[in-house]
């Protein structure tokens, strides 16, 4: 699989006649808000209520039945009780709609839809105190037990066993390695990957499965200020578009991973987040053995997969590389202590 996506480069101009043409809104306010490799805009239209306008690259607009499983999926686990968005139909009342248009790449199709506006801002903003961390390790859980839960006649195709950012596909890294070159990380990332595949791929048939979420990180979660307790509650789930079928034991490292990055003392992170998680999804033995290794190899797929996307999209460098640059110190902090260290501050002894 490909990383180069190229990211849609839609003028406000344009986005303003879209939103009328789609969903006879007309907007007074549109800002543009940062994206991995697709376009997202907020949209205030004079009708009233505020929207998230996504914009697919062309890419990914090509598998419609991937993005009709997320987008139900959003409001699946919004009936449940979760904060997630909610798409919003077209005037039409599709979900979704494939538009052909020239953004500066020739015409080419994109997904476009028009979600709720979540309230709040990113995790990344906030204090992470360990009450917080841990509603965050709750809400990963709860959120796989609600998929659990999800019937849809497309399912089957978050299976994605070529997904680059699946925790089941660390080795594919190998192809990537590189873009490392020079670097001394390179020496550590190749070893992550050895133990994996010893330690983490021998006792995988052991891990329960679920379908994740994916990418639970600090710019994916919305905060707002909680009265009742003076710190802050989540407000918002956002971005299901690396929805895959994975493991319980998935989500809980790559939500570890991602709240570490944001966080001073990052090995503290480990202990609050898995405390929410267990508090629903208690882990089993090989669960536990493998978490060390399974929070390092996200490192090493943000790390590799960033510096990767740098080299097709260099004039996207600082969004790209907004995890690396804590994430390579935070990687090697975790390495030179070791596993038996770190599980010693994530595992606190019951007696």
């Amino acid at each position: 699989m490909s990383l180069k996506h190229a990211q849609p480069k839609f003028s406000k101009i344009q986005v303003s006649e879209m939103v009328k043409k789609l969903f006879n809104l007309t907007p007074r306010e549109i800002q543009s808000l940062p994206s991995y490799d697709d376009q997202n805009f907020y949209v205030a239209p004079i009708e009233g209520d505020e929207y998230v306008l996504k914009i697919m690259n062309s890419e990914d607009s090509k598998n419609t039945s991937l993005v009709e499983v997320q987008t139900y999926a959003m409001s699946f686990v919004h009936q449940n009780g979760l904060p997630s968005q909610t798409a919003v139909p077209t005037k039409s009342g599709q979900l979704m709609s494939l538009e052909e248009m020239d953004c500066g790449y020739g015409c080419k199709k994109y997904l476009v839809r028009l979600l709720t506006y979540a309230p709040g801002v990113t995790i990344s903003k906030v204090p992470l105190t360990p009450e917080l961390l841990y509603e965050v390790g709750k809400m990963a859980a709860r959120m796989d037990e609600i998929f659990q839960k999800m019937e849809h006649p497309n399912l089957s195709i978050l299976q994605r066993d070529k997904f680059l950012w699946s925790l089941s596909n660390v080795v594919f890294l190998e192809s990537y390695l590189s873009v490392l070159d020079g670097d001394p990380l390179q020496k550590i990332v190749k070893s992550v990957i050895h133990h994996y595949k010893t330690s983490v791929e021998t006792k995988r048939s052991n891990f329960r499965k679920c379908i994740n979420h994916g990418d639970f990180n600090d710019l994916n979660i919305l905060v707002q200020p909680d009265d009742s307790s003076g710190g802050h509650k989540i407000s918002g789930i956002l971005d299901f578009s690396d929805m895959n079928s994975g493991y319980y034991i998935h989500e809980l490292a790559i939500t570890i991973m991602y709240m570490m990055i944001e966080h001073p003392e990052p090995v503290e992170v480990g202990r609050p987040v898995l405390a929410g998680f267990e508090s629903v999804i208690p882990l089993n033995e090989d669960e536990k053995d493998c978490l060390f290794l399974l929070v390092l190899s996200r490192f090493c797929q943000s790390l590799v997969l960033a510096c990767y996307s740098v080299t097709l999209h260099p004039e996207n460098v600082e969004y790209l590389m907004i995890t690396s640059r804590n994430g390579k110190h935070i990687l090697q902090q975790l390495w030179e202590l070791g596993k038996e260290q770190v599980e010693k501050v994530w595992f606190v002894s019951s007696n």
